[in-house]
C-alpha cells in the first residue's frame, strides 16, 4: 500500500492528540495551581532510497522517505504562574522555586501547586484539607491538627506546619488530575524541600500558568497540520485509484 497513507495517518492521530492536550490546557486556564503540558513531536523511521547505479552519493545526498509523525511525550510545563490575594488566610502559594504540597487522597500521596484549603472538623479535631477533602500534609506525612484559641482556628501556625516537598527533575511527575501529580522514575522521589528552594506566601494563590495567546495560536497551527495529513490521505487514496484503473 502507499506508504502515503500511514504518513497521512501517523499526522491526523498525532495532530487529533495535540489539540487535545491544548483543549485540556485551555480548559483548566482557571484552575488555581495548573501547570500546561506541550506535545513535544518526533519523525517516525525513515528509509533510504537509494535508486541511483552512481554508489559515490554521499549519506547527505541519498534520498530518504519518512514514515510520519508522533508525538513523543506530554511535556509538563513548571513556570510560575501569577499570584493573587485571596480572602482567606487558609490559602497559600508557593511563590518560587517547583516546590509542591502533599496530600492524602484515598491513603495515596499526591503532590501539588494548589493551595486553596479549608478546615474539616471531626470530633475534638480540625484538619486542614484541600477543597475536594483530602487530608494536606507536613514534612513528616502526618495530617496537620490545627489548634483552637478562643473558639476559633489558630491560621497564624498553619504557616510553620505545612510540608513542602521537592523532586530532582519535577517535569518527569505523573499528572493524576488537572491538579496533582505522583512521582515517577523519572521524577525521583520527593524530598523536604529546604527554605532556599522555595518562598511560601499566606493568603494568596498560584495561577495556572496557562498563556492563552500561545494556547489559541497552537490551535490554528494543529488544525493546520491536521488539515495537511487529510489531504495526504485524500491524495494517496486518488493516486490508488488511478494506478487500479491503468491496470484495467
Amino acid at each position: 500500500m502507499n506508504s502515503a497513507f500511514y504518513i497521512g495517518k501517523s499526522g491526523l492521530k498525532a495532530y487529533s492528540d495535540s489539540i487535545n492536550v491544548t483543549a485540556h490546557n485551555i480548559a483548566n486556564s482557571g484552575t488555581t495551581g495548573y501547570k500546561a503540558t506541550n506535545s513535544d513531536f518526533r519523525e517516525l523511521v525513515f528509509n533510504q532510497m537509494d535508486q541511483n547505479i552512481n554508489k559515490q552519493l554521499d549519506e547527505n545526498s541519498k534520498i530518504r522517505t519518512g514514515h510520519g509523525v508522533k508525538i513523543q511525550s506530554d511535556s509538563l510545563q513548571f513556570s510560575q504562574g501569577v499570584l493573587t490575594p485571596s480572602d482567606s488566610q487558609l490559602d497559600f502559594a508557593i511563590a518560587s522555586g517547583n516546590s509542591l504540597f502533599a496530600v492524602n487522597r484515598d491513603n495515596s500521596v499526591q503532590y501539588t501547586r494548589n493551595g486553596s484549603f479549608d478546615i474539616s472538623v471531626e470530633g475534638n479535631n480540625a484538619y486542614l484539607v484541600t477543597s475536594d477533602g483530602g487530608y494536606v500534609l507536613d514534612r513528616n506525612y502526618n495530617k496537620i491538627n490545627i489548634p483552637y484559641v478562643n473558639g476559633k482556628p489558630d491560621t497564624a501556625v498553619i504557616k510553620s506546619k505545612l510540608g513542602i516537598f521537592s523532586f530532582d527533575n519535577p517535569y518527569g511527575l505523573f499528572r493524576v488530575d488537572g491538579q496533582s501529580f505522583v512521582p515517577t522514575d523519572v521524577s525521583g522521589t520527593a524530598a523536604v524541600a529546604t527554605p532556599s528552594q522555595y518562598e511560601l506566601r499566606q493568603g494568596m494563590l498560584e495561577n495556572s500558568n496557562i498563556n492563552l495567546a500561545k494556547e489559541m495560536s497552537d490551535v490554528i497551527v494543529t488544525q493546520k497540520a491536521y488539515q495537511f495529513s487529510a489531504k495526504v490521505v485524500q491524495t494517496a487514496d486518488e493516486v490508488e485509484d488511478i494506478v487500479n484503473n491503468l491496470r484495467r
